[in-house]
């Protein structure tokens, strides 16, 4: 099928500015940029329609854009927190939606934004940070960070750390300190093993030289009594 062309009201990414002539697919004309009043189809009247209106809708996109970038300028830098069920590893068992993030912006932001202006590339899938695209006018736009956390202390350390809080990196944690005492633990006790074991070993070589001694000592007076006994005689 042939593409359709359609004169802009607005600028829309990736097709062009106010005002162009372009080429688009008809499903995308029909069911997107002419339902969104983003462009018209290019016939002659919708053409001189639009040069007819061109100054005032240019004045109407330029005050929208002034709003858009007021808001932009209040939500620059902004984190809002979800809290949300996941597993120890991480992964989220409930879903993160564009609603949910147009609704926190307004509760915790003090900004009015919809839910077809948040512009999620990627699903949320676990916990963490990750940054959020808000699309405020089609030549203004925010990011805002977006806090998934199991609770507000967890968003709280996230947002110190920059990166999940999960539960399986904290057990992980915990069994490198156990196994690190344990082995503080084995060490002392192979230390005393052998303490015992030198003393024992000190212990059997006294022992043995104090025999040795008291045979030495028994053949000195042996040898005196039969030089005592030859005298006699």
């Amino acid at each position: 099928m042939a593409n359709m062309e359609v004169i802009l009201l607005e600028r829309v990414e990736n097709l062009g500015a106010m005002g162009s002539l372009v080429k688009v697919r008809p499903g995308y004309a029909r069911n997107y940029l002419i339902p969104q009043k983003k462009a018209l189809r290019a016939t002659p009247d919708n053409v001189a329609h639009f040069e007819a209106q061109k100054a005032e809708l240019e004045k109407r996109n330029a005050e929208k854009r002034a709003d858009a970038q007021k808001v932009a300028k209040s939500l620059e830098g902004k984190t809002i927190v979800l809290i949300r069920l996941a597993s120890e590893g991480g992964h989220l068992y409930g879903s993160v939606t564009t609603r949910d993030i147009a609704e926190a912006i307004a509760d915790q932001l003090k900004a009015t934004v919809s839910r077809g202006q948040v512009v999620m590339n990627t699903a949320f899938k676990s916990l963490g940070l990750a940054p959020v695209s808000v699309s405020l006018h089609p030549e203004v736009k925010v990011d805002v960070m977006v806090n998934v956390a199991r609770s507000e202390e967890e968003a709280a350390i996230q947002a110190k750390t920059g990166k999940a809080k999960l539960a399986a990196e904290a057990r992980a944690a915990e069994l490198a300190e156990d196994a690190a005492a344990k082995s503080a633990l084995l060490d002392d006790e192979a230390l005393a093993v052998e303490q015992e074991r030198s003393a024992e070993a000190a212990a059997k070589a006294d022992k043995k030289a104090a025999k040795k001694a008291a045979k030495s000592t028994k053949h000195v007076d042996d040898a005196v009594e039969a030089a005592d006994e030859g005298e006699t005689a």
